[in-house]
């Protein structure tokens, strides 16, 4: 587990054959911020990662849940047609978006070819299982399981 700013965080979790990765935080938008960071985590260490390059990002969905998905696999594209990591990352949400939910995000990072650490995995993209958005008590958290 690794502790970010303002009582947010991101870890791991234990599944089958895959990696499950989770963000929290006091606001939706904190807890997608941590799991992107938990996603970087399991490529490399997100603190050596110099985040230099700005990529935007925008999601839709109709719900939280297929948001954390879209986010994490719009993450997963922009790193592998990039050939980037990402090291941090900000989330805005627009609760009142018509359709659903819309997000607006953007992730900093390095290429690849900079980094002294090699990924020693390839993460293939978000999957439904362990898939949930919510508050518990005053902490969201935003998980899923990520194929590797």
């Amino acid at each position: 587990m690794a502790q970010g700013s303002r009582g947010s965080r991101w870890e791991h979790f234990e599944h089958a054959a895959d990696i499950g990765i989770r963000g929290c935080g006091p606001t939706r938008s904190a807890a997608f911020e941590q799991a992107g960071l938990a996603l970087t985590a399991v490529l490399v260490d997100p603190s050596s990662v110099k985040p230099t390059v700005r990529v935007p990002i925008v999601c839709e969905a109709p719900d939280d849940e297929l948001l954390l998905v879209d986010w994490l696999n719009a993450l997963i594209y922009e790193m592998d047609v990039r050939r980037m990591v990402f090291a941090r990352y900000a989330v805005h949400m627009d609760e009142d978006w018509p359709t659903g939910r819309r997000m607006e995000g953007e992730a900093w990072g390095e290429p690849l070819a900079s980094l002294a650490e090699i990924p020693a995995v390839e993460v293939k993209g978000a999957t439904y299982t362990a898939l949930r958005v919510e508050r518990e008590d005053h902490t969201w958290v935003a998980q899923c399981v990520v194929d590797v």
